[in-house]
């Protein structure tokens, strides 16, 4: 185990090597494969015991950056920062850490429904920028959310560009996929939670909306919002108290602001 500078023990790098399959790509490896960059992103990967690793493509410079070891037989390649830039998205930042690794197995509902009322769900309708869902995804770790729900036609796939923008977050924040989202709120209230969607026009502020149970927040896409099946299988429309000079919020930062204030409710 290695130490930083202040003394403290660094958490163990962990991984199962495997052959890499060529593919190239803005986060896509070959078919069953995901490319992840950027320090956060790979290091949290590879902390991970749930993400099976391929290989790691990495200057030396961004080895010495990761806070931990790596085992002995992990598979690395060592190469230029340019040569790096072939591997992932156009521009993309990748800190000279480029790891190629499985998809994170599916999720289940019912295996994220805690009831716990400190810790909200969030489910997203039709949020498909994969820079938004990351943000969002990095606010939901950020405020102790259960998990991310979202329908599966309807989002992002796993790639890098999310990764990068969640920041570590993809590998500690269940992400749910449902083929059907209005039955999965309809199962979300079995559980006890009260579904609040949050809508410009809704017809109170979310903190008059927040109950003192658990809550999953509701969030639709930016300009479309939520689609009207899922509005009504919300238990509260609410809207942020935003002011008038500005028509809305980018939905990544209209949920960092409802969860603090889920979490900061009296």
């Amino acid at each position: 185990m290695s130490r930083h500078p202040d003394n403290k023990p660094s958490r163990a790098l962990r991984g199962r090597a495997g052959r890499m399959q060529g593919g190239r790509g803005s986060g896509r490896g070959s078919a069953g494969t995901v490319r992840l960059w950027g320090r956060h992103a790979v290091e949290a990967a590879l902390k991970n015991p749930e993400r099976n690793h391929r290989k790691l493509w990495a200057t030396r410079e961004g080895i010495a950056s990761l806070d931990g070891e790596l085992p002995a037989d992990f598979p690395i390649e060592y190469a230029q920062g340019a040569d790096l830039a072939r591997l992932v998205a156009r521009d993309a930042p990748h800190q000279g850490l480029v790891l190629e690794c499985a998809p994170l197995e599916d999720m289940f509902l019912e295996d994220v429904l805690t009831g716990d009322p400190a810790r909200p769900l969030v489910i997203l309708d039709q949020v498909t920028d994969p820079h938004n869902v990351g943000a969002i995804m990095r606010s939901a770790a950020a405020f102790n959310a259960c998990a991310i729900l979202t329908q599966d036609r309807h989002a992002p796939p796993e790639s890098g560009t999310l990764a990068k923008s969640a920041s570590g977050a993809l590998e500690v924040v269940p992400w749910v996929r449902v083929v059907n989202l209005a039955r999965a709120l309809d199962e979300v209230a079995e559980a006890g939670y009260w579904r609040i969607g949050l809508d410009g026009d809704g017809p109170t502020t979310l903190g008059e909306a927040l109950p003192a149970g658990p809550i999953a927040l509701v969030l639709g896409a930016e300009g479309e919002g939520m689609r009207h099946n899922v509005m009504q299988h919300c238990d509260a429309l609410a809207r942020l108290p935003i002011s008038s000079a500005i028509e809305s919020l980018n939905v990544s930062n209209a949920a960092a602001i409802a969860l603090y204030a889920i979490a900061t409710r009296g």
